[in-house]
């Protein structure tokens, strides 16, 4: 039987990046761990500047001449963002997709004796190799775990970029009953022909068999099988409400010996879209209460243990979430598994976000990565739908990013048939771009409230969607705002980072999803603070600061107890404002969220308000505190009993706390408003010359000609100094640009900066 050997220990590591490592042991190096990253720090806000290029790893396997009679494999579960193997000196396999499992045959360059296993890791930027450009760090490394497999002649194929070898899907034929496909490839790695048994069974969680059938295949190099089973009314896999799964056991064998075998959990379920109803499970409506998730966590960065992922998964249910956005890429696949165990429906996607390659224009990488994370993941029953583009459109929407999302579509399609496909929406898409009718899901990322409009908006940015495409199924795929704990504000407003407003924004966003049934919910952005390491803002630098929770898992924000609120069933009271302590207000408002009906509320221990209601959160107006402390005691009350408390502790100051006020670094004048040097009064209407420079040719093109290049650097020369700019170069333009919100361009000054160009001849 195979077997699976863990190379977590006795590796080494260096920044320092010589091709004679391929062959030759480090001259220094340090002893590291796996799963490792280089960004540990450096990649959540540390000290030091953030590291991108290419590190070493290195380690020595030992073999007999017996040992080498079996295959071996080496099985790395990522390497970020580019991965070179090397045995003996020999480049074994390469990987160009950072987030996904890849395997490497060691058989053919392995010796008896000690062997050098040497792993080059790039991170650095490559315009081929997609995420070119994020909102997240692109962390460096081995930074999941790395196994050996050691294999008999006779095996599943661990080499077709997927994981098992073996693809099970399920779907319903009539009467509560489930047709059950199970296929694959078994691999003959001996010089003789011979006949293998293949056998599969399905077992419920008491371990008795429900359906088995077995087939008989020639081997002389490979052969592919294929079952097909009906299981009668199985229990269903019904979400978090009841994640009933079966196990499937598939062996194959010679002369009756077991020779490999794979045990896969598989859920029965159906799942449908509606543009009316929302997502439909099992045939009932469920509203998506969901939340997206980066895999870093903090001080570790993205090198996470098991028990990260355990943690991660304990406080996405605690909060209620029926539904995860696993963004922007492929994530380990053992957290698939949990979301298989706990019922979570998951969104999975590849990180084909924000710009297109310029120097490959068919997206070749995009498409491995999307091959790779459909074969990976396709067993996991958790997984509804295959996200192929996220915010593609933010820098350039052309025929050739239309032709892109289209064949990753029907990539998707093709390599599975049986599940979604969906794309999550910059708001500057329009609500009737042909882009929304590609895929069976649509998602907007929407922060009406933070970076555009007001919080108000997202209703009705929502309301003119469903009017102008009442047949397409859409939902929220990201909605946050940046938050620091520390901050706190009696008047809350844009971009002051308080808990204050975060509660506000998602307060909005929740009531507006609940009076939508259209809606078929929305992914909070994000479950936990993230690294992003070009970042500084919120008083916290290189994190994206939207989570729920912090970055370390250590504290949940307020909003996160507003979502349990509205999502979770299981009773509880939390008083919101309990790090506002120092208040210099007499009269306060007292914010209860909850998912009980019946509140009290005590000051002192003198009840201050009862109250009863289904809302999620109650509210204690104008209570006065007063000098010394002030405890606040919230009950939720069932039947007669007191069942859940919550208490605070509030002080009165006689002045306003400076600490709890973010204070924004000061801008120079000319970059806050640096369009008012220019006479914007002259613009006319925009007019377009043939042969000659626009506002809609690229940066990069405006660039290859002197007075093109200087008429941008005269109104734009402020915005060139940060990486954002240096990777858009291809693929943005003036007028593009004006879309966005962070460079303020008035439209007045368009018309003003095209009559400059268009009498500049290409």
């Amino acid at each position: 039987m195979p077997h699976t050997i863990p190379l977590k220990d006795c590796w080494m590591f260096t920044k320092e990046n010589r091709s004679s490592y391929a062959s030759e042991a480090m001259e220094e190096g340090q002893p590291v761990a796996l799963p490792h990253t280089w960004n540990d720090k450096d990649g959540q806000g540390g000290s030091e500047p953030y590291y991108r290029g290419a590190c070493w790893y290195q380690t020595k396997l030992a073999f007999t001449a017996e040992d080498l009679e079996k295959h071996r494999y080496l099985e790395i579960g990522a390497a970020g963002n580019i991965g070179h193997v090397y045995v003996n000196g020999h480049l074994a396999g390469e990987s160009r997709c950072g987030y996904a499992m890849f395997r490497v045959p060691l058989s053919p360059y392995l010796r008896a004796g000690d062997n050098l296993i040497s792993i080059r890791v790039d991170n650095s930027y490559d315009n081929e190799v997609y995420p070119l450009l994020a909102d997240f760090t692109f962390f460096g490394g081995l930074y999941r775990e790395v196994k050996l497999l050691v294999m008999e002649d006779i095996h599943f194929d661990v080499m077709d970029k997927g994981r098992d070898g073996v693809y099970l899907t399920q779907h319903p034929c009539g009467g509560g009953d489930f047709q059950l496909d199970v296929h694959g490839c078994v691999v003959n790695e001996s010089s003789r022909a011979v006949q293998a048994f293949v056998k599969v069974q399905l077992r419920d969680q008491e371990g008795t068999a429900v359906w088995e059938d077995h087939t008989e295949v020639a081997l002389t190099g490979e052969a592919g099988f294929a079952f097909q089973g009906q299981v009668s009314s199985p229990v269903l896999w019904n979400g978090v409400e009841q994640p009933y799964l079966y196990n499937a056991v598939i062996t194959v064998s010679v002369e009756g010996r077991v020779l490999d075998s794979r045990q896969i959990d598989i859920g029965f379920r159906t799942v449908e879209l509606t543009s009316d109803r929302g997502v439909i499970l099992n045939g009932k409506p469920m509203p998506i209460n969901g939340v997206c998730r980066h895999q870093d966590f903090g001080g570790v960065g993205n090198a996470i243990t098991r028990e990260h992922m355990e943690l991660d998964m304990d406080i996405i249910r605690e909060v209620g979430a029926n539904s995860i956005r696993l963004a922007h890429y492929q994530h380990d696949d053992y957290f698939y598994s949990l979301c298989d165990r706990y019922g979570l429906l998951v969104w999975a996607e590849i990180p084909y976000i924000s710009i297109p390659s310029t120097k490959d224009p068919e997206s070749r990488n995009a498409f491995e990565q999307l091959e790779r994370l459909i074969k990976q993941a396709y067993n996991h029953s958790s997984i509804y739908c295959w996200g192929v583009q996220n915010e593609i459109t933010i820098a350039v929407e052309t025929e050739n990013t239309y032709r892109t999302i289209q064949s990753l579509v029907e990539a998707a399609r093709r390599l599975d048939a049986s599940r979604f496909v969906a794309q999550a929406n910059i708001n500057g898409v329009a609500d009737d771009s042909v882009i929304n009718g590609f895929t069976d899901l649509v998602g907007y990322n929407l922060y009406y409230g933070w970076y555009y409009g007001e919080i108000k908006d997202l209703g009705t940015r929502l309301d003119e969607f469903h009017r102008t495409r009442p047949d397409v199924p859409v939902l929220v795929s990201e909605y946050g705002v940046d938050t620091n704990p520390a901050y706190h504000s009696y008047t809350p407003q844009v971009q002051d980072y308080t808990e204050e407003y975060q509660l506000m924004f998602h307060h909005n966003a929740l009531e507006t999803f609940r009076e939508r049934p259209f809606v078929l919910g929305g992914y909070v952005w994000n479950m936990f603070d993230f690294g992003s390491a070009n970042r500084n803002e919120g008083g916290e630098k290189g994190k994206n600061l939207k989570g729920l929770v912090t970055i370390d898992r250590a504290l949940r924000k307020d909003a996160f107890y507003l979502c349990k609120a509205y999502w979770s069933k299981e009773p509880f009271v939390h008083l919101a404002g309990r790090r506002f302590v120092r208040r210099h207000r007499e009269r306060n408002d007292i914010v209860i969220l909850s998912n009980m009906d019946h509140i009290r509320v005590y000051h002192n221990d003198v009840l201050l308000a009862e109250m009863r209601g289904g809302q999620r959160v109650f509210q204690v107006k104008d209570a006065a505190l007063v000098q010394g402390d002030n405890r606040i005691r919230a009950e939720g009350i069932r039947g007669e009993s007191v069942v859940h408390t919550d208490e605070m502790l509030l002080t009165l100051s006689a002045e306003a706390d400076p600490g709890y006020i973010h204070v924004k670094e000061e801008k120079a004048k000319h970059v806050v408003n640096w369009f008012e040097n220019f006479d914007l009064s002259g613009g006319g209407q925009i007019e377009l010359k043939d042969g000659y420079f626009s506002i809609y040719d690229t940066i990069e093109d405006l660039y290859s000609h002197a007075e093109a290049k200087a008429v941008f650097l005269k109104y734009f020369g402020h915005t060139t100094n940060n990486p954002f700019f240096e990777v858009t170069q291809g693929v943005m333009s003036i007028e593009k640009m004006s879309q966005l919100a962070f460079y303020e361009i008035p439209a007045e000054l368009l018309p003003v900066i095209q009559n400059e160009l268009n009498i500049i001849r290409k």
